[in-house]
């Protein structure tokens, strides 16, 4: 009886201590996943503020040496597709390489150096916009990524959130002068840049050159100015002038439009644009053309019915002079019915321009 209870009492204080032992360990083990619990958001918002941080130096010294940054897919999918981002970056997808043809393309990245130069180089320049670039040839799979299929292509993409339909620049609408992106730029940042361009010589040169060869001619007639009064030569320069102002050479002036567009899937270039708030440089150009062939066309029935030349020339003149108002003419209707879809009066059917 002594030894089974002797053995009862050991088994007791085995009981006991084990026991014991579980309800330390437990206690411990509360602790420790209450600390590891309670650590864990920090130490998660520590490496996300240190991410950040390291991003933010990198992107800086990139625009320090830079204005405009080169990516390719690896940076492009780090420093602005993955989180966390406190700043917005602003990107042209370009096709700059010389094979691959596009004159707009040049133009366009000479307008966006000038934006980012005149954000980098001014007094208000902080971390909150960087300008970036990213050629198809250094960046395709980035143009796959994104469904891109022409280039030159402005995108904004913003600190915080997807990008939104606004954050796409309206390139054909507004032209890809620096001015213009600079407002497009302030209306999704609130960032306002003042588009400081390199002094360019060649306007007060050429200014120079008209006004010498001006001068020079007036002096060498200077004993006789007749030239100066006659009707022709004012009613030439006036009409050039006309034909200038109408043909839309000051909105071009004030948008920047591209001389072209050529689209990299087809190949096909377009020198028309689609659209009735639009133009290209070229289109331009060829309505000067058609107007001043028109107007040609009527000076000469004109003075086919007014001049005393002989009766030939002067059939001859009637002719040639209808024969450019009906071609030219028509020429005009086509482009306006191709900009201004459902016009519904034409002129003659052979000529359309898309």
């Amino acid at each position: 009886m002594g030894k089974k209870g002797d053995l009862s009492d050991f088994e007791r204080g085995m009981v006991v201590i084990y026991i014991y032992i579980y309800i330390s360990a437990a206690r411990y083990w509360r602790q420790s996943l209450k600390a590891t619990v309670s650590k864990t958001p920090c130490s998660s918002a520590e490496d996300r503020q240190t991410g950040l941080a390291k991003k933010v130096t990198q992107m800086m010294e990139w625009a320090s040496k830079r204005s405009v940054i080169r990516m390719n897919g690896d940076k492009f999918r780090r420093f602005v597709k993955a989180p966390p981002r406190n700043y917005s970056v602003v990107i042209m997808f370009t096709a700059l390489q010389p094979q691959r043809q596009c004159g707009v393309c040049r133009q366009a990245d000479e307008e966006f150096q000038v934006l980012a130069n005149s954000w980098r180089y001014s007094s208000a320049f902080t971390n909150k916009v960087f300008f970036a670039l990213v050629d198809f040839d250094e960046g395709s799979d980035v143009f796959q990524m994104l469904n891109m299929n022409s280039a030159p292509t402005f995108l904004h993409f913003p600190s915080k959130g997807k990008p939104r339909r606004s954050d796409t620049y309206e390139l054909q609408v507004r032209g890809f002068g620096a001015e213009q992106l600079a407002r497009w730029v302030a209306d999704r940042t609130d960032v306002q840049i003042r588009v400081i361009r390199p002094p360019n010589y060649a306007g007060p040169l050429l200014l120079g050159f008209l006004l010498a060869v001006i001068g020079g001619l007036a002096y060498l007639r200077r004993h006789n100015l007749e030239f100066l009064f006659n009707k022709n030569v004012w009613a030439f320069s006036a009409l050039c002038f006309v034909l200038i102002m109408t043909s839309g050479q000051m909105w071009n002036h004030i948008r920047g439009p591209p001389y072209a567009h050529k689209n990299p899937s087809t190949g096909q270039v377009s020198y028309i644009h689609g659209s009735s708030q639009a133009q290209f440089v070229a289109e331009t150009h060829i309505v000067l053309l058609f107007n001043a062939a028109v107007t040609t066309g009527i000076v000469l029935l004109c003075e086919a019915a007014t001049s005393d030349i002989d009766i030939g020339k002067r059939k001859i003149m009637c002719v040639v002079g209808i024969g450019l108002v009906m071609l030219f003419f028509s020429c005009l209707l086509s482009i306006f019915r191709a900009k201004y879809h459902g016009y519904p009066y034409r002129y003659r059917h052979t000529f359309t321009f898309v």
